[in-house]
């Protein structure tokens, strides 16, 4: 039998039922009432909200894993953001302590730069604002640098004070800076006055090294001095004006086997933080000339000069 000759229809026994067009034409003309009938008179609402209702369980579960997705990922963002936001806020709070500190900085400065203004109204000599910028280099003596030197007409001696009272001398002065050597070095003596006495006496810086006192030398066991007596400059060296406040007597140590007693004091100035100061100049200047020998002494100074 040739090929082309095969029957390719179904055999009889598939033959079953209506036919495909029939099926067509059936269910094409159902779908179009059910839309009319849905359309005009919702009979198919009940339908829908049955299958929804049975469906609900099954869309529940089939949207957990993306919801899980979601909440772990909005997690992490927000702890991501959350530990943004705590290192800020930690920036800010910290940001807020230094400007706290720099506030009261600046207020005891403040205060320190009106007692400076107080003292330089009260003093009758030339004065001159300074800035301490650092600490000599020198291990074995207490010296500071100012930022005044010859060119700003600073006289070698010069008393340089703060708002406290007398903070040292200057040793040595350059074309643009100063040194000056605080009272509690070792190699600076001051002509002091018992405020409470009147004694005078010479207040030294403490020999020891990194001392940060001043002591009084060569007083009698006997001496009247007492602890928290107030010592101020006598101006009989002619160099600080007297009545500058010094230091104040802190502790006297009685020797059996010596005949002077061993007096420290403590200094009224900020010797290890001055920031601000004034340079006086020296008070020699205010001071009678001595008249050479062989001159003429007037009537009512005859006898006063030896």
């Amino acid at each position: 039998m040739a090929l082309g000759t095969l029957d390719r229809s179904l055999p009889p026994f598939f033959n079953q039922g209506p036919s495909v067009l029939s099926k067509l034409v059936f269910f094409g003309a159902l779908s179009l009432f059910l839309m009319v009938a849905d359309a005009r008179f919702n009979m198919t609402r009940p339908i829908r909200a049955a299958i929804a209702t049975a469906l609900t369980p099954v869309q529940w579960l089939a949207v957990q894993p993306v919801r899980a997705v979601r909440d772990a990922s909005r997690y992490f963002i927000d702890l991501n953001q959350a530990q943004s936001e705590s290192a800020q806020a930690k920036e800010r709070l910290a940001l807020q302590s230094v400007r706290a500190g720099q506030v009261e900085q600046l207020a005891q400065e403040n205060n320190r730069l009106r007692q400076l203004l107080a003292l330089k109204e009260q003093l009758a000599l030339p004065v001159m604002a300074a800035e301490v910028l650092y600490d000599a280099a020198d291990p074995y003596s207490r010296k500071v640098i100012i930022d005044r030197g010859q060119a700003h007409q600073v006289d070698l001696g010069s008393p340089v004070l703060d708002e406290s009272g007398v903070l040292g001398q200057v040793t040595r002065v350059h074309p643009l800076v100063s040194e000056v050597t605080l009272v509690i070095d070792r190699d600076l003596a001051i002509p002091v006055l018992n405020v409470r006495t009147g004694a005078r006496s010479v207040a030294y810086g403490d020999a020891s090294v990194g001392g940060s006192g001043m002591e009084l030398r060569f007083m009698g066991s006997n001496a009247d001095v007492q602890e928290g007596d107030l010592l101020t400059t006598s101006g009989v060296d002619g160099v600080y004006p007297p009545g500058l406040p010094v230091a104040r007597v802190s502790r006297i140590e009685h020797r059996a086997e010596s005949a002077f007693s061993k007096i420290y004091c403590m200094p009224l100035a900020l010797t290890s933080g001055a920031r601000h100061v004034i340079v006086v100049k020296p008070a020699t200047a205010d001071l009678a000339l001595r008249p050479p020998p062989g001159s003429p002494v007037a009537p009512g100074q005859r006898g006063a000069v030896k």
